[in-house]
């Protein structure tokens, strides 16, 4: 398994887990770039990209968690939980936010276990496909 530095270019080489394809349609080289950042991570597996995610700051001391999960994750899983809680535990923001689809339980498990606690259950057409998210925060 090797770590890297998230780049723009990783999410278009990455076969995304089936409950994030949706997201592809929406994925434009502007935004893939302001994904780059001190806290943004690609996670590779002989020369597969499994995971791709980080931390965005959004003002001083408060930032965004995302995650793009490929397809091949799941054997992975443990791997990328113990390296998402570490970068989460070592950031020195004091708030991070996450969105999580809110049909997607597993997502909603997934929050918990990195500590982010819910602060509002259903936002309603707040996906870009009008989907509904919940926001989840991790404060220090």
């Amino acid at each position: 398994m090797n770590v890297a530095k998230f780049q723009a270019r990783d999410l278009a080489l990455m076969a995304l887990q089936q409950e994030q394809r949706y997201l592809k349609a929406y994925m434009t080289p502007e935004l893939s770039m302001s994904l780059e950042g001190e806290f943004s991570y690609t996670i590779v597996h002989e020369s597969l990209i499994i995971g791709c995610g980080g931390i965005v700051l959004l003002w001083p001391g408060r930032g965004l968690a995302w995650a793009y999960l490929g397809q091949d994750v799941g054997v992975h899983m443990l791997y990328v939980h113990r390296l998402v809680h570490y970068v989460l535990d070592n950031c020195p923001l004091r708030r991070v936010e996450a969105y999580v689809d809110f049909e997607f339980e597993p997502g909603h498990r997934w929050a918990r276990m990195l500590g982010f606690k819910l602060e509002a259950p259903r936002m309603k057409c707040h996906r870009p496909d009008g989907g509904d998210s919940a926001l989840y925060a991790r404060i220090r």
